[in-house]
This record gives structure tokens, sequence and C-alpha cells, in this order.
């Protein structure tokens, strides 16, 4: 009788402390800014001098550590490390770029959308048989799907490599990795009547020549390849814009749009309709027009065309109505997932003026949204993520770094506090996220790495090929922009891909491979990297790489042999050059880089760590961006999976 009562009562306790957990588990509330790009080093600088009341507030108040961020520093890379507590191993995303082995076919690495698989061709016309797809390529299981499965409710805005969105119950917004309408990461149009401009493909956009008559310009939109008709051209829908003679000043006409710009304004958002095929095929998007200049010469830029949120081609949100409930409250937004236009000032289309323009919009944007969505959070998980600190400090560093082969004092005078003013709006976003902190709220802010100057380009293929790894065609020699256009692939050993990857040309893997697996690979890694890591610039001596991580040593999980074999680690102010990532073979080994992407972190990963702050003591020394989802899961009585590599950093080690 004593051991079944006493029995009883232990049963009757531990059924009272499991309610009283999921009692508290139910109530709980977790809010987390994601913040792409924030910097300790300037963080720390900027709450120095005041200039980050709140971050400073929070960090007194609560923890502030260095996060270290992922193998390689890649945004793609590091928030699917976040989002599913794993390395690319485990989720196998290892880059920007990936590509097929077998035809070195090169492919964005975190989605693929494909059109139907089967036609019919009447005339010029193509017929679809089914309908297409977008697939996410991401692996592993997303922390608000485990949320989602333990009736935690969650919001998360914009996070990146979530395109397409995985099937939620909460409400979410794809972020990075979502195409514009033409299928790419952001496609500019640019019209002028200068004889002079480079008309044709520029990086990120295309430059179009016109002709002012009698005051008239008349054009094109150019839109998504139409795929009903045969070879796939691009689809165009007509526009026109009146000069005024006199004044500076445009009355641009298109589907029923007429508004007048001034020189140097920008128009709001506008819907465009693409017609694909009479009757059953259009797609719909939204860009922006700015008048760069009326007369002497005619200069138009149109933005990229975003899926238009009210009307979306592809999926972009859940559930499926919530990016039109979204614009409904807020006004039309970018969907793009790079939504900054960074391509259009590389390309001289946009100064530095027109192009801060265009970046504050975006973070007002995301602030409208966030005021819109935030008095709504009362119990479960809010997650918003900001990307303006991330894209401008990689176009704006140089105007802070005197040492840049592209800092211009003139151009640094007036606009070199512009990152800092960015900084600054974030503060002011983490200030009203900081009133609804309570006893049972947990606040996270974090960053997926830090940054760092970017003033020399290191061509990796140019430097294997050098250096005997790489055989080019008979022949050939200088420059080849070309990805891997003349490589003799028979006496090929290794070469570059991505902004971090060496491969082995490895048989069995590899199309035309010829290194075996195993010891020989292996033996022919470790040559490499230590040849790499005794690279100095020849202009000061600097050691150009830091470090060469090999997959086998730093992945784990089931596609840890299904990206690069090795991972360079530049030293900062290294970066691998903009040819070089694509695998094209340039003439110099280094270069100075000139761009105004002056900033980066693709580079040695324990040079550019990420940042955490927390409301609440982290006794975590050092944690990883691998232990946030863990975190997340503990924060409500969740066990992570058995795949998750960390733990709460909330809990000692």
């Amino acid at each position: 009788m004593c051991l079944l009562t006493l029995s009883a009562a232990a049963a009757l306790s531990l059924l009272s402390c499991q309610h009283a957990h999921g009692a508290a588990s139910r109530n709980k509330k977790m809010i987390i800014l994601g913040v792409d790009g924030l910097d300790p080093d300037l963080l720390t600088k900027f709450m120095a001098e005041g200039k980050m009341p709140n971050f400073a507030r929070l960090a007194q108040q609560g923890s502030f550590r260095r996060l270290t961020t992922s193998i390689p520093p890649q945004s793609p890379v590091a928030w699917s490390n976040l989002i599913t507590g794993m390395n690319a191993g485990g989720h196998g995303i290892f880059d920007f770029i990936h590509r097929d082995p077998k035809n070195f076919q090169l492919y964005f690495s975190t989605s693929k959308v494909e059109g139907p698989k089967h036609s019919f061709q009447i005339g010029r016309w193509v017929i679809p048989l089914g309908s297409g797809s977008a697939e996410q390529l991401r692996h592993g299981k997303a922390f608000w799907e485990i949320l989602d499965d333990n009736h935690v409710p969650n919001y998360v805005y914009r996070i990146p490599a979530n395109f397409p969105p995985i099937d939620a119950k909460g409400k979410t917004l794809s972020g990075m990795g979502t195409p514009d309408l033409r299928g790419t990461y952001g496609t500019f149009t640019f019209y002028t009547d200068d004889p002079t401009a480079a008309v044709g493909a520029v990086e990120g956009g295309e430059v179009v020549q016109v002709d002012v008559k009698n005051n008239r310009v008349t054009s094109n939109l150019i839109g998504p390849d139409n795929t009903f008709l045969k070879n796939a051209p691009p689809s165009t829908e007509p526009f026109t814009v009146d000069v005024d003679p006199l004044e500076a000043v445009a009355r641009i006409d298109f589907q029923g749009n007429k508004f007048v710009l001034k020189e140097g304004e920008w128009s709001g958002w506008l819907p465009v309709e693409f017609q694909l095929m009479p009757v059953i095929g259009n797609v719909k998007g939204i860009c922006r027009f700015y008048l760069k200049q009326a007369h002497p010469r005619f200069q138009l830029y149109v933005s990229p065309i975003n899926i238009d949120p009210e009307n979306p081609a592809l999926p972009i949100s859940t559930p499926a109505s919530y990016s039109r409930d979204l614009a409904t409250e807020i006004g039309e937004y970018h969907t793009q997932g790079i939504a900054e236009d960074t391509k259009a000032l590389t390309a001289g289309v946009l100064d530095d003026k027109e192009y801060l323009q265009q970046a504050h919009t975006v973070l007002a944007e995301h602030r409208r949204a966030f005021d819109a969505e935030f008095p709504k959070f009362h119990d479960g998980l809010f997650f918003f993520y900001f990307s303006s600190l991330d894209l401008n400090a990689h176009m704006l560093w140089r105007l802070t770094d005197p040492q840049s082969p592209a800092y211009d004092a003139a151009e640094a005078a007036q606009y070199g506090g512009a990152l800092e003013e960015f900084y600054e709006q974030i503060d002011q976003v983490l200030g009203e996220a900081m009133t609804k902190v309570d006893d049972n709220t947990t606040l996270l802010v974090l960053s997926d790495h830090g940054f760092a100057p970017y003033r020399r380009s290191f061509n990796l293929n140019t430097w294997l090929w050098n250096n005997g790894y790489i055989t080019r065609k008979e022949g050939v020699s200088g420059d080849s922009s070309e990805p891997f256009n003349d490589v003799d692939w028979s006496r090929t050993r290794a070469y570059g891909l991505g902004l971090n990857g060496l491969y082995v040309n490895a048989r069995g893997r590899e199309r035309d491979g010829i290194v075996e697996p195993g010891a020989q690979s292996d033996a022919l890694l470790r040559e490499i990297q230590q040849k790499l890591l005794q690279v100095q610039d020849p202009k000061d001596g600097s050691p150009v790489v830091t470090r060469v991580d090999l997959a086998s040593e730093v992945y784990q999980g089931p596609y840890a042999r299904t990206g690069p074999d090795a991972l360079v680690g530049y030293n900062r102010g290294y970066r691998s050059g903009w040819k070089t990532i694509l695998g094209a073979i340039p003439p110099e080994v280094l270069e100075d880089n000139t761009n105004p992407w002056s900033g980066d972190h693709c580079m040695d990963y324990t040079k550019v760590p990420g940042v955490l702050l927390s409301n609440r003591q982290i006794p975590a020394q050092s944690p990883a961006l691998t232990d946030i989802a863990p975190t997340i899961l503990s924060e409500f009585g969740i066990a992570k999976t058995k795949d998750m590599m960390g733990q709460s950093v909330f809990q000692s080690r």
C-alpha cells in the first residue's frame, strides 16, 4: 500500500509538472530580429558612440555574443544553418551557385523553377501539357515546421532560403532566393538615346537604345520568356514617353497608366501584365520607373519586374493569400529576394544618391510591414528579417575605407555616413520590439555573419591554371570570360566554382573526371591547401588565403560529399574575383576591386562572425548559427531533432 501510494503521488506530481511546463510553453513568446550582415565591430563602435542606444540597453540588460557563422559564410548557407540546425552537409546548400557535375550547367542553389515537362506545337505556338513547378532545394526540417507540429503559433517574414515557401500553418513570406518575374535575381532595364552607351546585356540588367522623335520615345517593357512561343523569346509590352521640350519632365503611358515624372523622380509601384498567349496565358508583375534625365539625353531606369504580391505568378507566401493581404495593408512592395538594386549601381546606371533612394525605399517597406504585423503578435514566435545592413555594406563600404581602390573622397564626404544611418534605423526597430518584452518573452537579435573590406580579388581558377591544376586546350591563352569554355578536362585535376568552392575533377562524379576518389583525391586537396596558404599579395606581402577547410572534416550529413571538396577562406580585404566565381579564367591572379561592391564576408569564416544579443543571459561563450533552431525549440519545451548539431544558447556548456 505504501508503494502504491508513493507511486500514485509521484505520478500526480509528474503530471502536475508536465501540465505546468506545457502551460508555460503555451504562454511563451519569442521575438527574433534577423538582421543580415549586422557586424559586431561596427555595432560595438556605434554603441560606444551613443548611436545605437537600444542595442546598448539590450546588451547591458542581457547578453551580447559574437555568433559563429557558417562554412562558407554566405547568406544562403548561413540562414540554412539557422533554419535547420544543421550545416551544409545536412541541408545541402553550399553556395549561391551549384553545378551539375555531369554537364557543368550552373544553377541557383536554393530553388529551381521549371516549365511543363511535355508540350505540343501548333504553328508558332507551344501548348503545354500540365503545369510548371517551383521546387525548394534546401533539405531538412525548418524550425517553424516543428513549431507547427507542436501547435506553436509562428510568423516568419522574408527569411532567406525559403522560396518557394514550404507548407506552413503560420504566415510566411519568402525572402532571399525569390526571383523576379523574369526568373533572375533581378534584371533592371535602362533606356537611353545616348549613342555612346554600351547597348545590350550588362550584369544584372539590360541597356536599350531608343530614339527621341518629335519629343516622343516608343519602346517596350521586357518581361519573362514566353514559353508559349517557339524558342521562348522574351515577352514585351509597349510604352511611350512624351518628353517636354522645355521642362525637365516627361509623361509615361503604358497599359492605361499615365503619369508624369520630373527629372530625378521615382514613380510608385505600377502594375504590368504580360500577354503570353491569347485568352489563357498572362502573368502580372509590378515595377517602378525613374526618370534619370529628360534632356539633353534621355535616360529612363525601370526596376526589375517584381512578382505582384496581389497576383503572384509563383508561390511567395503561406497562406497563398497572405502576400495579397499584406499589400492591401501596406501597399505594393518588393517581392524580389534581393530587393536593393546593387547591379544598377555597379553598372553606373544609378549613382550613389539614386541607389540610396532606392535602398531607403526597401527599408521603408520592411518597416511598414513590421509596424503592421508586430502589433498583432501575442504568442508563439515572431521572426522578422531585415536585408538593409548587408546589401548596403556591400555597396557603401568603399565610402568608409580610404584603402579601398574604389574610394572617392568627394563621394565619401557626401555619403560616407549612409551605412551608419541604416544601422541607426535598425536600432529604432529594436526599440519598438523591446516595448513588447515581458517576463515571459525571449528576445533575440542576430545576424548571419559580419563584414570586412573587399579590396583585392583573387582569381582561383587563374591560380589553379598557373600552378598546373587546370589545363587549357591547345592554342588558348589569356582571358577566358566563358565558364570553363577552354578547359581540357582530360588533364585538369581541380577547379574553382562559386565564391569559396574548390572541387576535384573526380572520376565517376564529374563528366570527364580523372582524379581517383580516396587517397589520390585527399592527397591532391592537401597539396593545394598547403600551397594556397602560402600565397602572398605582392603589393604588401599579406597572406591572401588564411584557411582552407576540407569538406570531409567540416561537414556532417547525407549531402556532405555533394558540394565542394574544400572551402577557400580568404583573408580580410580579399575575396574571389567576379569572373572566377562562374568558372572563368581571367589573366591576373590578383587584381584591385574597383567595383562599388566593396565590402564582403565570403572569406575565412572566423574573421566575419555574426552577432547574437538577448534580453536573457547567454551562458554559451561561443554560440553558433546551428544553435539557433535548438534554442527556439527549447524555449517552447520542444526537444531538438536528432539531426540538429547545436543546443540552446541558454544551456550551460
